[in-house]
């Protein structure tokens, strides 16, 4: 199992810092990446703690605090419809800075979404080339990406069958449009479970996310 370095880069977007929290495993170069985005409540200690299990496994991990764009503590629907433009904007660039990393393989970057982070990561891999994969935890495809939408990745889709925050049908409209346009996919719906994985769902989450990483991000040979 690989050493961790923790640290924090900082980029600009719009003329305000932004935070990435490093998870990069020591003393490795040309690493496949993943960049990490929290929900709606804003706190990144999710997303840091799975950003450590996969950065011990060969990821460079870069947590995006893509809120400080906007100043934003708590997003609601209002802040959401207001914004969303404006953080698609700040994971773009977040994504130019990442393929800049002496560390990173810039032909191996992925997204990974936690609810509203989900739906950034799936609305930028659908315009951005460079997203080789998405990982999408209780998330969605805004509807109006569906009209600009360029592209899709090979997706992964982890929802809660009971979840009363965003509804099981987002995973199935996913599903549907990924294979109408015949992209690979994986997905888990977990009964029972709701808006946020506990326990074993978590586990069972990390080890399909994982696994998932490591099959779309594996070096060219």
């Amino acid at each position: 199992m690989a050493t961790i370095v923790q640290s924090q880069l900082t980029f600009e977007s719009g003329g305000k810092p932004i935070r990435l929290d490093t998870y990069l495993p020591e003393s490795a170069a040309s690493l496949p990446a993943v960049i990490a985005l929290h929900g709606a409540g804003g706190d990144a200690t999710g997303s840091g703690k799975f950003a450590a299990l996969l950065a011990e496994q060969g990821f460079a991990v870069f947590v995006l605090h893509y809120f400080d764009r906007t100043g934003t503590e708590y997003a609601d629907k209002p802040t959401i419809f207001r914004n969303f433009p404006i953080w698609m904007k700040t994971l773009w660039e977040a994504v130019s800075f990442v393929e800049k990393q002496p560390q990173v393989d810039r032909e191996r970057i992925a997204l990974l979404g936690f609810s509203l982070g989900a739906y950034l990561s799936l609305a930028n891999s659908s315009i951005d080339g460079r997203i080789r994969a998405v990982v999408e935890f209780f998330g969605g495809l805004p509807r109006e990406m569906r009209l600009f939408m360029r592209r899709l990745c090979p997706t992964l889709i982890l929802h809660g069958e009971a979840d009363p925050t965003v509804p099981v049908a987002e995973a199935y409209n996913l599903q549907k449009l990924l294979e109408e346009k015949r992209i690979p996919y994986e997905m888990k719906i977990y009964p029972n479970a709701s808006h946020g994985f506990e326990n074993e769902v978590w586990r069972d989450a990390g080890l399909r996310t994982l696994q998932f990483l490591q099959k779309h991000l594996a070096a060219s040979t």
